[in-house]
């Protein structure tokens, strides 16, 4: 299934939301962080925006630096212990919920292989690494939040993981685990993943974007959809939880601007 030189290390790398899960897992994390009075509703209906957004019509930089900022302010001085358990839950409580069993099989198939699985993702190091580890990969390439002494200090080590800097931490960690790029495989979802599927020599566009779908076919790169079948004219598959997860944080900003506005009264 996967053809590779005899003595040839080979890797498979997994960008992680809508490749591999179903939506930003970072958006089920802030759920979770919100319901353990991290932050207030405001930040929780900035996040569901953000997550409709992603659904709808993909990736872009300006709102995940967003995201990223407002994020690393709620966990600064939080343990990094503390934000792990958390991650556990929403695991188990949701994002093993939204795995595609198609990329499942796929993620196995290249184990099966005696490939290296990697997954590299925008989201924070500990949410790779977690999700990774269930899923029975290799280990992850993620944003790395500086941490000090166990907590969390609210800026980044290096930069964020996403688009270029991708490629680059995959091209870093072949030279340290002495893979051949040029025998390995990649799967992303979004245009921003175009710099890490060109940096192998199998890459594959699974769920793509509008901008990766027509790149893809320019480039000859296989497709794989393990999405629901998508009605015509409709640009991007709307999750329902998204739509219901939005509609749930718009629901308590407006439950709790009442309750300021009685105590007023």
């Amino acid at each position: 299934m996967f053809p590779a030189p005899p003595g040839v290390r080979a890797a498979a790398f997994f960008d992680v939301d809508n490749t591999i899960i179903r939506g930003a897992s970072a958006f089920h994390l802030a759920v979770a962080l919100y319901r353990r009075d991290f932050f207030r509703v405001p930040d929780l209906v900035r996040f569901a925006l953000h997550q409709l957004r992603y659904r709808m019509f993909g990736e872009d930089k300006h709102q995940i630096d967003e995201v990223r900022t407002r994020a690393l302010e709620i966990v600064r001085g939080h343990s990094v212990a503390e934000i792990t358990a958390v991650a556990e839950d929403v695991y188990d409580e949701v994002l093993c919920l939204r795995i595609y069993p198609g990329t499942q099989r796929l993620l196995d198939a290249h184990l099966a292989a005696g490939h290296q699985v990697w997954l590299v993702t925008a989201s924070p190091l500990e949410i790779g690494e977690l999700i990774a580890r269930r899923l029975g990969a290799t280990g992850a390439l993620g944003t790395l939040a500086e941490h000090r002494n166990g907590f969390y200090t609210g800026r980044l080590v290096g930069d964020m993981l996403h688009g270029e800097a991708k490629a680059a931490a995959v091209r870093a960690l072949a030279e340290r685990e002495n893979l051949s790029l040029e025998a390995s495989f990649a799967y992303g979802d979004s245009t921003n993943d175009v710099p890490i599927l060109s940096t192998v020599g199998h890459p594959c566009a699974i769920n793509p974007d509008r901008r990766l779908r027509h790149h893809a076919a320019t480039e000859g790169w296989p497709v794989r959809e393990f999405r629901a079948v998508r009605r015509p004219g409709v640009r991007r598959s709307i999750d329902a939880a998204s739509l219901a997860g939005l509609a749930w944080a718009c629901g308590l900003s407006l439950r709790a601007l009442r309750r300021r506005l009685a105590g007023r009264a």
